[in-house]
């Protein structure tokens, strides 16, 4: 299994610098169905999960 770089992912820091940017855009509708992000984001401490869903408007 090919481990994941999300926590350092490059269109999630252009998202983090521009969300209206179309590769901020392109990584938000990614991270919406992406299999790497759901593990990553299930690997994460509950509160961290919660954190992270909120400032992205992703589900939690």
């Amino acid at each position: 299994m090919v481990e994941q770089n999300c926590e350092n992912c490059n269109f999630r820091v252009k998202y983090d610098n521009n969300p209206k940017s179309f590769l901020g855009r392109l990584w938000h509708w990614h991270a919406t169905w992406c299999p790497g992000w759901k593990s990553y984001m299930k690997s994460l401490s509950d509160v961290e999960r919660i954190k992270l869903a909120e400032h992205y408007k992703l589900k939690k």
